[in-house]
């Protein structure tokens, strides 16, 4: 993965002393989209080298992507207790409020539409609309292992689970992850605030899942119970690889500015595309 072109990141602090990594893209003065990335991702990984932040601000958007806790250069805390869905959504506040932004575009994607689910309700005043990419209803992280997953860490043992096998291998993918704080985000993720029908966002939201993505099901019903829910169906994208799709950011960028102030005609972003068509067709394994 390359970064040549990145900003240098900056960090905010949070509410209770971790370090939040940052990254601006873009001219300050036009709208702006807070981009939140996946379990086991980065803000470069998820955002800047799949295009997102390049034909954002070609679309005419100011960009702030976080490194969630525990994620890229972010501090990376092994206690359970810091990963609450109230401290991510917290961590997105505090940035808001260290750019001086009073309203947002949300664009999250797994772990980072989950939190975006829980800020747009909490900071409706803030966040203005929202792209929830891999997004399922209920609790997906109910299942995991952590006493087998630990045990794996640190002794090697061998992991039968599948969807806990699913969640290491990610954590593994990317140089850099520590695998006991992100062993750490799940437990502490679990049994939090859950996307439901009964605690939908007020605000326009488009949601958009992989084709082959074993979630669609559920994606597809949590917006058909959106009161301003929008779907789209990302072609031939599973859960992994739909953050490279051309499909997916165009989709967003149109509906960033259908709902918003940003008015430039799509054709003058330039020619964008697809960054991979495969990274993984591995099984899914949703935050």
């Amino acid at each position: 993965m390359s970064t040549r072109t990145a900003p240098p990141h900056r960090f905010v602090y949070s509410t209770d002393g971790v370090n939040l990594a940052t990254y601006e893209f873009g001219d300050p003065s036009t709208p702006t989209v807070l981009a939140v990335h996946g379990f086991a991702s980065s803000a470069l990984t998820n955002w800047h080298v799949t295009g997102w932040t390049r034909d954002l601000v070609r679309a005419g958007f100011h960009v702030i992507a976080i490194d969630q806790r525990g994620h890229g250069l972010s501090d990376k805390p092994r206690s359970p207790a810091e990963y609450t869905m109230e401290a991510l959504v917290d961590d997105v506040l505090q940035v808001l409020d260290a750019y001086l932004l009073d309203e947002v575009c949300y664009a999250g994607y797994s772990l980072g539409a989950r939190v975006g689910w829980q800020a747009a309700r909490e900071l409706e005043g803030r966040i203005t609309m929202a792209v929830l990419g891999g997004i399922p209803d209920g609790d997906p992280l109910k299942r995991f292992k952590v006493t087998d997953a630990r045990a794996h860490i640190e002794h090697g043992t061998e992991v039968d689970d599948r969807l806990t096998g699913a969640y290491l291998t990610m954590a593994r993918a990317l140089p850099g992850n520590d695998l006991k704080a992100l062993v750490a985000l799940v437990e502490g993720m679990r049994g939090g605030p859950q996307p439901g029908p009964e605690n939908s966002p007020a605000q326009p939201v488009l949601f958009a899942t992989g084709s082959k993505d074993s979630i669609l099901p559920a994606s597809k019903a949590l917006a058909a119970a959106t009161p301003n829910g929008e779907f789209f169906e990302i072609p031939g994208r599973n859960h992994f690889n739909a953050p490279t799709s051309r499909a997916f950011r165009e989709t967003a960028i149109k509906f960033f500015r259908q709902n918003g102030s940003v008015s430039t005609d799509i054709s003058s972003t330039g020619t964008s595309t697809d960054v991979s068509t495969d990274i993984s067709s591995t099984g899914t394994a949703p935050v």
